[in-house]
């Protein structure tokens, strides 16, 4: 993809803090006309510059009450010498509705995991039922989240 320029980081800002605007009222923060805006957005996503849109949901509107943070080591041997323990491991992860994020790690660690769920009984329930009886899984380490000081999906273009 070429560089992004000016007006497309100016758009890229707008579209992040609002992802419902209209290309009429992004038009006028970035001075272009509405079709321009239009052609650049496009661009933006046929490039992969603009993933896809969401909706943000607040965790407790939703029941979910509880956030935490699950470093994660493998074995480095399993017992099913056909796959690597890391692949097994990421397939998994992508089936565990509680995972929200998970990002492979330099260091001690191999994986961050962050959990989302209802209460302690809920997360109590996930590491026995699922992350420990996961035969990839040695060791795990956890930090409950007790206050969001920031959160953003916003990138700093």
């Amino acid at each position: 993809m070429e560089a992004l320029d000016k007006i497309d980081r100016l758009i890229l800002r707008s579209l992040q803090a609002d992802g419902r605007a209209t290309y009429d009222q992004i038009s006028e923060q970035v001075s272009l006309s509405p079709s321009a805006v239009l052609r650049r957005v496009k661009r933006l996503e046929d490039t992969g510059v603009i993933a896809r849109y969401v909706a943000l949901v607040k965790p407790e509107a939703v029941g979910l009450g509880l956030t935490a943070y699950l470093n994660v080591r493998l074995e480095k041997h399993t017992e099913s010498h056909k796959r690597n323990p890391m692949d097994v491991f990421r397939a998994s992860v992508q089936t565990w509705p509680e995972v929200v994020e998970c990002a492979s790690l330099t260091g001690e660690m191999d994986y961050l995991l962050r959990v989302v769920v209802q209460d302690m009984a809920a997360y109590s329930r996930f590491i026995m039922d699922t992350l420990l009886k996961h035969p990839s899984v040695e060791d795990c380490k956890t930090s409950f989240v007790l206050d969001h000081v920031k959160a953003t999906t916003a990138l700093p273009v």
